[in-house]
């Protein structure tokens, strides 16, 4: 017997999971898979006693689309939590995004004309025009003080290199507020999903069909075989695949680059409050992890015990998880190379942060599977 859907979507993301539901709500058929063993791809969250462990790194709703917004809220009731991380340089706290807390803990000022006096002179004095590597663009913005404890170290430990060797391009520009104000996000919206991401994908897939700890490749050789051996098979119009667009493609011209991320984890059943915040970001080269999370601080200390994350960036190689595409000329270059290919799969759609090889946040990824649909819904 012959199971016929209209989209195979691969991947339960966030970008498949809207990209599904919406197919749903218009009449279509969608089956759903998913290589790891769970729902939800980089958004998952795993309940550890009444708290919610974001198990690929911290993932914090924001965004000032109203109409986005209100999207998500008809899947989860969301809390009121704005990302006020801090920064520990050798021992030193600092509040981010850098504002007037972050410089009065600096240099002992209380106004915004005497912080932004400081960062004149500073930069002033180290006289860069043209600013020739990440260092010096990011000294040219910030100054010596800022660059030293609260951006090199940092950034060295993201990308796996020196300052002095990442192109300038990659730091545009360093977000200063010249108030008291710790909220990290500019948007008018932001909050976590109160119960966890994973429900809110579960009701994004109700009525979908889902079948996990499975591979594309090895799903559609599974069904061409039990079609040839005259047993039951699934067939389908199109595909949404939400993978790797230069996986799909076999690797055919090489390799796109990619940061990852390895996270370890510690369960503290005995400890309450390990550090006080749900973000901490360890600025000094010399510690190995980027940032700390304490994952019940989310949800203003819900649960007994807590849960903390280290993450370490990492290189990534071929069979690992990639989180960050480098968005570089040369593998945009790249990339456009296999946009071209992906071009003449006349059914095939490529979605969300590794078809398109593209960092998205969060919102981002529900508008551009929205735009799919409206799109394919359209003819």
């Amino acid at each position: 017997m012959q199971m016929h859907y209209d989209y195979l979507v691969v991947g339960t993301g966030l970008f498949g999971s809207v990209f599904s539901h919406e197919m749903k709500k218009n009449g279509k058929k969608c089956l759903a898979i998913d290589k790891r063993n769970h729902l939800a791809g980089n958004i998952y969250t795993r309940e550890v006693r009444g708290i919610q462990v974001h198990e690929y790194g911290a993932h914090i709703f924001h965004t000032s689309d109203r109409k986005i917004w209100e999207y998500v809220n008809d899947f989860a009731e969301f809390n009121h939590y704005i990302n006020s991380p801090v920064a520990v340089y050798k021992g030193e706290i600092y509040n981010l995004p850098f504002n007037m807390n972050t410089f009065s803990k600096l240099w002992g000022i209380k106004t915004p004309d005497e912080a932004k006096e400081i960062i004149r002179k500073q930069i002033e004095e180290l006289h860069i025009t043209e600013p020739q590597n990440l260092e010096e663009q990011a000294l040219s913005l910030a100054g010596t003080d800022v660059y030293e404890k609260l951006v090199k170290g940092y950034t060295e430990k993201q990308w796996g290199r020196d300052c002095k060797e990442l192109p300038a391009f990659i730091i545009k520009r360093l977000p200063f507020r010249f108030t008291y104000d710790n909220n990290y996000f500019n948007d008018r919206y932001q909050g976590i999903p109160i119960g966890g991401y994973t429900a809110m994908v579960e009701k994004l897939l109700e009525g979908t069909e889902v079948i996990l700890g499975v591979e594309y490749r090895d799903f559609c050789k599974k069904q061409e075989e039990a079609h040839l051996r005259g047993e039951d098979y699934v067939s389908f119009d199109k595909v949404l695949y939400t993978g790797m667009i230069d996986e799909y493609f076999d690797f055919c011209l090489g390799n796109l680059e990619y940061r990852s991320l390895r996270f370890e984890q510690e369960d503290m059943p005995e400890c309450e409050n390990y550090q006080g915040n749900a973000v901490v970001n360890y600025t000094h080269r010399d510690v190995p992890y980027t940032r700390v999370i304490e994952h019940k601080h989310f949800e203003f200390g819900k649960g007994e015990g807590t849960v903390i994350t280290r993450e370490y960036p990492a290189e990534w190689k071929p069979g690992e998880e990639p989180y960050y595409p480098i968005n570089n000329e040369k593998n945009d270059r790249l990339f456009e190379e296999y946009k071209k290919l992906a071009e003449q799969e006349g059914n095939v759609l490529f979605g969300g942060r590794l078809g398109n090889y593209k960092y998205y946040d969060m919102d981002k990824v529900i508008a551009a599977a929205l735009e799919m649909t409206e799109r394919e819904l359209k003819g």
